[in-house]
């Protein structure tokens, strides 16, 4: 149970000035909390011996006023320095889990789902954070507080009594050691559920448009309800678990007061304690609820604990299959990329999705690659984003292999636009310079001139302030790609690559930023992945892809000359594009 503590340690190591403050704080607390009920034995005896005055009873009072006024000041010390450190805690670790997501390849995302992912950095730490702070409380009340009472009912009045009053506390924490087992299974149980409800509820919200165009709205809430269903019926066991505590407790306190009312009366008769002795036992009896409780709570919070940080600790635990080297290469800008004889397979997959690639590609070159859908065109531009572990062969920039250099500088040279348009809930501006910070207006709209988006962009109702929303759903297809399009062409990126980006837009708009690629991209390298042949009809290099292999290269001119897959379907494509004129 107490392992949870084990696995923070770093962070108490980290913090150990501040939880010493704490403890101590609260030890002195715990020990000043004691004084009360002995002065209110001492009253009863001095009354009941006809000896308390006036001076006397002034006396007392003021003892108790100035013991609330130091417990206030010192309560406060280890509240502030106790709760701050178990938020100190879960800013860390949310921190940790962020930087952790932003450093894991594709491979870790298709092998953890979002929900569940989410799940962990919410749900989880806050039951880390509640055992770094409420955990440690009851740790120290349920051990130190608790002893300091025994060992004040003990040496200030009777052993004997003592002892006697304390019969039940082993039954209790048999009791308490089987609650606690049952509780962190059931809690792990719950909150394995939870991850799944919201992972659900994250992918019906993001596809709600194809839920209602599949008239599915009955059956999503359905099995939403079912899953509902199913995570309060597992926190509910968790819950009617952990009310066994307080009657259990509450049944053993009261057994425990019964010996010492009974006892006491008797050795009260016998002499062998006094009335206000009696009386401050039992004032320390019902002190003792508390610790009691602290040992239930201790056990539920520790158990909590360690369920959620070893799911936690279960996602920190999985490493990238892509890292930087321990000595990394530099140079300054990529003159030659080479793939040579360059396969790659997916993690999982059977058969190879790239095969004997060879393609040499220099500063300044524009490259096209097309192929019929899975022919591989996005798995050969993951090669250079480096998503993946290093594939077979060698990809070199500069003559240097592209897994010597540190990811940060591969991505800085590079700007991506994806066939999925991520778009944040922001601004159009905001989402325009996410990758190059501040941009002046006139640089902004040179690119949105580029990517044929000024138009748009003077339409919306607050132009480029304007809140896209979630994933960019107050925009279309189009308006999406492009602006995917303006941000990577805003960074002035050493290598563009365009992966299908300008699917969504007509011929003409196409063909207009075509034209200002051409211009705008001199000296530097593109590559472009399309459907549509005129996209690539201008590249200094167009590779055709079929099932992973390059079967045609060239440019337009030559591969028109060979009667194959490019000629057909750019003849194709133009005579559909005549019909549709």
């Amino acid at each position: 149970m107490f392992s949870v503590f084990h696995k923070l340690s770093w962070f108490f190591k980290e913090q150990w000035l501040r939880y010493t403050i704490a403890i101590i704080a609260l030890i002195i607390v715990s020990f000043i909390d004691l004084i009360p009920p002995k002065l209110v034995g001492t009253t009863i005896d001095a009354i009941q011996s006809n000896q308390l005055t006036a001076a006397r009873l002034t006396e007392l009072i003021l003892i108790f006023i100035s013991l609330i006024v130091v417990s206030y000041a010192i309560m406060f010390l280890w509240d502030y320095n106790l709760f701050g450190g178990s938020l100190l805690l879960e800013r860390k670790m949310r921190s940790k889990l962020m930087r952790h997501f932003l450093n894991m390849s594709p491979r870790f995302f298709s092998n953890n789902r979002t929900g569940d992912l989410m799940a962990r950095s919410t749900n989880d730490l806050k039951a880390i954070m509640m055992t770094a702070g409420f955990g440690v409380l009851t740790l120290v009340d349920s051990t130190i507080f608790m002893l300091l009472i025994i060992l004040m009912m003990g040496f200030t009045i009777n052993w004997s009594l003592t002892l006697a009053a304390l019969l039940p506390m082993p039954i209790m924490a048999f009791i308490v050691h089987k609650y606690g087992s049952i509780i962190h299974h059931r809690f792990t149980a719950a909150q394995s559920a939870f991850s799944d409800l919201n992972n659900y509820t994250l992918e019906s919200v993001r596809g709600v448009r194809v839920i209602r165009a599949f008239v599915q709205e009955k059956q999503d809430i359905k099995r939403f309800s079912s899953m509902t269903e199913e995570v309060f019926q597992k926190n509910k066991s968790v819950a009617k678990m952990e009310a066994y505590f307080e009657p259990t407790i509450k049944v053993l306190v009261g057994i425990s007061y019964t010996i010492g009312l009974g006892y006491g009366a008797v050795m009260v008769f016998e002499n062998r304690i006094s009335l206000g002795d009696l009386v401050t036992f039992n004032v320390y009896l019902g002190m003792l609820i508390w610790p009691m409780f602290a040992i239930g709570e201790l056990i539920n919070v520790m158990q909590r604990g360690n369920a959620s940080i070893d799911r936690v600790e279960q996602v920190l635990a999985q490493t990238s299959d892509v890292k930087d080297p321990n000595n990394p290469k530099f140079t300054d800008v990529p003159e030659i990329i080479h793939y040579k004889n360059v396969s790659f397979t997916y993690p999982g997959a059977v058969g190879a999705q790239l095969s004997a690639i060879n393609i040499l590609i220099k500063r300044g070159e524009t490259i096209g690659v097309v192929g019929k859908t899975g022919a591989g065109k996005t798995t050969l531009f993951k090669q250079l984003l480096r998503d993946y572990a290093p594939p077979e062969g060698n990809l070199t920039i500069n003559q240097i292999p592209i897994n010597h250099f540190t990811l940060d500088m591969t991505r800085s040279w590079i700007g991506y636009v994806p066939q999925e348009h991520v778009l944040f809930s922001k601004t159009v501006k905001e989402n325009l310079t996410f990758g190059c910070g501040e941009k002046s207006l006139e640089e902004i709209h040179h690119i949105l001139e580029s990517a044929c988006l000024r138009d748009d962009m003077e339409s919306l109702p607050n132009g480029l302030d304007t809140i896209v929303g979630e994933s960019g759903v107050t925009l279309s297809g189009g308006q999406k790609q492009r602006v995917s399009l303006a941000r990577a062409l805003l960074m002035d990126p050493e290598i563009l690559i365009l992966d299908d980006s300008l699917s969504a837009v007509d011929g003409k708009t196409e063909a207009n930023i075509i034209a200002h690629l051409k211009k705008e991209r001199k000296g530097k390298t593109t590559l472009i992945a399309a459907h549509r042949l005129s996209a690539v009809k201008h590249a200094d290099q167009i590779i055709v892809l079929d099932d992973g292999h390059i079967v045609e290269h060239g440019t337009h001119k030559q591969l028109m000359n060979e009667n194959k897959w490019y000629k057909k379907q750019f003849e194709i494509q133009q005579m559909e594009g005549e019909v549709n004129e």
